[in-house]
């Protein structure tokens, strides 16, 4: 088991009588439960004879597992009828930390949740590995292009297997056995396909008209496989900032994988040099970035408060906008090994504009420029950070010295 950021905050959550680990598969979520609530009894609702028991005799399935101190209930988006049940035996035993639950489909989890857990339940979501965690490790390789390329899952490192072996098996599980559980899709090969046009435009604003064309489907079809690619943590999406000056932003969200190593695979990328001289390299990078600045906070168990910014021509874009509530702090991020002073002139002028506006959230005084270099530099319009000095990001930035 590899040391895991959540793990400093879990106590902080043992007073919910319902704990959930959400996430995409092979995260580490059934680990982390485990190692955290070793005494637990471990029931996996993938093993068919136990779902199919839960799912017919929830209460004697409960009854069954008691136990003085509580149950680990693996994958219990397959059976999510039971947390009706569950709520029953909160209400009327009251046990702290008593049910664990782990699973990787979002809208199931948030549905369910909100008809019987609502209250009860402390919700943490858990990514595969961040910067940070690669880093206290001793995993980090020295070259970005082959942490961009070999993506974040744990179970790579842990059996040291090779992207091109593992994630292909990855695709074909999440197909064969989420998708078809989750919608009817119809065709799995346009699906697929699919999936193949989000990688090719990672970083670029959702166009859903764009996708269905190319892919051949409606756009009704497009939006819902969408919010499929959302809801088992395959995407996300990154939405525009809008408290704005004078209103000219774009109000469609920009389209990011949480995993590099499978939009990598996706893209029929084949090695870490490949990327050296590849036109997603820009893409890619930004969304490594991105994705882990997103971890820092869901590790914290916080939702990340990250945005974008584009004015609506396009000419004045930041990549990545954190709203503290009172502060806006603006990021902008470069898979150069290079700086050079074009890449402030987008800062620059989104603080000329935040600056002067009358908008009601004030701009920090402090900006970032993210790349993919070694040096750490301090220059008049930004810090300048290299990539390998950004898995303590966000604890840096929101210190009150560097808020202001």
């Amino acid at each position: 088991m590899y040391a895991r950021e959540m793990k400093k905050i879990i106590k902080e959550y043992e007073n919910f009588p319902v704990i959930a680990f959400l996430g995409p598969r092979q995260s580490g979520k059934t680990t982390l439960a485990q190692l955290a609530f070793p005494k637990h009894k471990f029931v996996s609702l993938e093993h068919q004879p136990t779902r199919q028991f839960a799912m017919t005799e929830p209460e004697r399935f409960l009854q069954t597992h008691e136990n003085e101190h509580g149950i680990i209930l693996d994958e219990f988006q397959n059976v999510p009828e039971i947390l009706s049940y569950i709520q029953l035996e909160v209400d009327a035993k009251k046990r702290k930390g008593y049910f664990i639950l782990t699973g990787s489909q979002n809208f199931l989890m948030n549905q369910a949740i909100t008809q019987s857990l609502a209250g009860r339940v402390g919700i943490l979501t858990l990514m595969p590995l961040s910067l940070q965690e690669l880093t206290s490790n001793h995993l980090l390789p020295k070259d970005v292009h082959e942490i961009v390329f070999n993506g974040f899952y744990p179970r790579l490192y842990q059996e040291k297997l090779k992207p091109d072996r593992f994630y292909p098996s990855y695709l074909q599980t999440y197909v064969e056995r989420d998708v078809r559980q989750l919608i009817n899709v119809g065709d799995l090969a346009t699906f697929q396909k699919f999936i193949q046009l989000c990688a090719a435009r990672i970083g670029n604003l959702l166009n859903l008209s764009d996708l269905a064309t190319v892919c051949g489907i409606s756009v009704t079809t497009a939006r819902r496989w969408i919010s499929l690619l959302q809801a088992s943590y395959i995407i996300f999406l990154l939405e525009p900032h809008f408290k704005n000056f004078n209103k000219r932003l774009t109000k469609m969200p920009k389209l990011y994988f949480y995993d590099t190593g499978l939009a990598c695979d996706l893209l029929r990328i084949e090695s870490p040099q490949d990327l050296l001289i590849n036109p997603y390299w820009g893409g890619l990078f930004e969304c490594f970035m991105i994705a882990d600045i997103a971890k820092q906070y869901l590790n914290q168990g916080k939702r990340p408060p990250i945005y974008f910014w584009r004015d609506k021509n396009g000419r004045i874009e930041i990549d990545c906008l954190i709203d503290r509530g009172g502060t806006l702090i603006p990021i902008e991020i470069k898979g150069s090994q290079r700086v050079t002073q074009e890449f402030l002139d987008g800062l620059k002028q989104w603080n000329e504009l935040a600056h002067g506006s009358k908008t009601s959230t004030p701009a920090s005084k402090k900006s970032f420029l993210l790349y993919a270099g070694m040096e750490a530099q301090s220059r008049k319009d930004a810090i300048v950070v290299p990539w390998t000095k950004c898995a303590q990001l966000i604890k840096r930035i929101t210190a009150k010295k560097s808020a202001n």
